[in-house]
């Protein structure tokens, strides 16, 4: 790993989850309110619960195991679980979890997804297509 990527990795370890929820607040005025946040870059997990605007029920979503699979050419998303409280967002995350996503080549976000591929990479593309 390299130090841009460690010195990223260990900045997310610390930063609080009060400051993302306050950013993700202001960013999302008048779309959803964060109200609870937890990432752990190295369980490769994440939990969300925001209330939708004019909405009274909190959406709870949970992403186990992602990663980023690169080879020579092109860079995947894999989500292998992902579950909400809500059913209909449980059919549209079971369309999405166990597949591969290749992540679009656009040449002026290169360098954010080299070191996005490095902070989350995965094992090789065949090893995550024979687990499938």
């Amino acid at each position: 790993m390299s130090f841009k990527s460690s010195l990223v990795k260990l900045a997310i370890k610390m930063t609080p989850n009060f400051l993302v929820r306050w950013v993700a607040n202001f960013i999302l005025k008048g779309i959803a309110e964060l109200s609870e946040f937890s990432f752990d870059i190295d369980a490769r997990t994440a939990y969300v619960q925001a209330t939708l605007y004019g909405e009274t029920e909190p959406i709870d979503i949970w992403v186990h195991d992602f990663g980023i699979v690169s080879d020579e050419e092109s860079h995947y998303l894999t989500i292998h679980q992902a579950q909400s409280n809500k059913p209909w967002l449980n059919n549209l995350l079971a369309r999405i979890a166990g597949k591969t996503w290749k992540i679009p080549a656009i040449p002026q976000f290169q360098d954010e997804i080299e070191l996005a591929s490095e902070l989350f990479k995965t094992e090789s593309l065949d090893a995550e297509n024979d687990q499938s």
